[in-house]
């Protein structure tokens, strides 16, 4: 089965899902060194995103967490990918300047109702389309 996305950011990633069971906020809610969630009462809390195709069904927003998804490209430790539950500027602003300073990037995409769980692996291609592998 396969899914189709609206693309924000293009590009390649394969990986395990990590899914914010609850919004948030990556400002005070992500440490941008270790990529643990740190945000107090969230489910994934003590969680990394690093090396994870983070599907985000809902974002409560800073303008600040473009420069926390910043921060984790230059510290290495960024997801692979981002899958967003609905339209967003502020973190696709993050992976535009890591692309400006020369960076290694991420796709980043948009699936209303994302349908995929943690651990489940998936493959998101340039055009949008998800599949499970």
């Amino acid at each position: 089965m396969s899914w189709h996305a609206d693309v924000l950011f293009q590009g390649t990633a394969q990986g395990e899902v990590l899914r914010f069971d609850a919004p948030i906020s990556f400002w005070g809610g992500v440490n941008p060194v270790t990529s643990e969630v740190t945000l107090a009462g969230h489910p994934q809390r003590g969680q990394a995103i690093k090396d994870k195709i983070l599907v985000l069904p809902q974002l409560i927003g800073s303008s600040s967490s473009s420069a926390v998804i910043l921060e984790l490209f230059y510290k290495g430790v960024a997801p692979k990918a981002l899958i967003l539950g609905g339209r967003d500027a502020i973190l696709p602003v993050g992976v535009v300047v890591a692309r400006q300073m020369g960076w290694p990037t991420i796709p980043v995409v948009v699936l209303p109702d994302p349908p995929f769980q943690a651990a489940d692996t998936v493959h998101i291609a340039p055009d949008g389309r998800i599949e499970r592998v």
